[in-house]
């Protein structure tokens, strides 16, 4: 992602000309957790109580989900949100999805993904654990998916917007400003940096 311009504004630049369109590219930081924790305690609630889990077997499936989650995060972070089309309406459809996010940086409302965007996401993704899996197994294993992606959302928010004292915390946002103000080629791992470590992506030590 080359860059030609990054504004330290915490201004909302308009991006559709239609207010209904505008208002569904914003979203308050809170917004996912409104959204998504009761999709997780309806999941919970589905193995534990009506399936009759063994509780072994969801927290196994549930680290699972929540392990493939890191590498969805690096891959989408990655290869979608970063593959930039030849194309001026690749372009364009890039800026909306994650370019803004990059030439505008403290806008608030758009640190975290829009319901209009990451519901039909998710639905994707649960369709298609419930295809790929054992029947009912996908309950625990998408119930650990969607912390996942919680998480990221709430981190990827903060990293923007906090300052923190801690040692873990303060790499994490450096590595995370470095993939902003440094060098966008690198860093794609949000709320976590394991997978960067493995396909190389992480920033030198110096």
């Amino acid at each position: 992602m080359k860059k030609n311009f990054v504004s330290n504004s915490t201004e909302s630049v308009r991006m559709f000309k239609n207010d209904f369109m505008e208002s569904l590219s914003k979203v308050r930081f809170y917004v996912p957790l409104i959204v998504y924790i009761p999709v997780i305690a309806f999941l919970f609630y589905t193995s534990l109580w009506e399936n009759r889990m063994p509780v072994w077997n969801f927290i196994g499936w549930f680290l699972l989900g929540l392990g493939i989650w890191t590498i969805t995060e690096y891959v989408l972070h990655r290869y979608v949100f970063h593959f930039e089309p030849k194309a001026a309406w690749g372009q364009k459809i890039h800026f909306i999805f994650h370019g803004v996010h990059h030439d505008y940086p403290n806008d608030a409302k758009r640190l975290v993904m829009p319901p209009s965007a990451s519901i039909p996401m998710a639905l994707g993704f649960y369709f298609l654990f419930d295809w790929l899996l054992p029947e009912n197994y996908h309950y625990p294993f998408f119930a650990g998916f969607m912390i996942g992606y919680l998480f990221y959302d709430m981190v990827h928010y903060a990293l923007h917007h906090a300052n923190f004292k801690s040692g873990f915390w303060k790499r994490l946002k450096q590595h995370h400003m470095l993939h902003h103000y440094s060098d966008s080629t690198k860093g794609y791992g949000v709320s976590w940096t394991f997978w960067d470590n493995v396909f190389r992506s992480n920033f030198e030590k110096k």
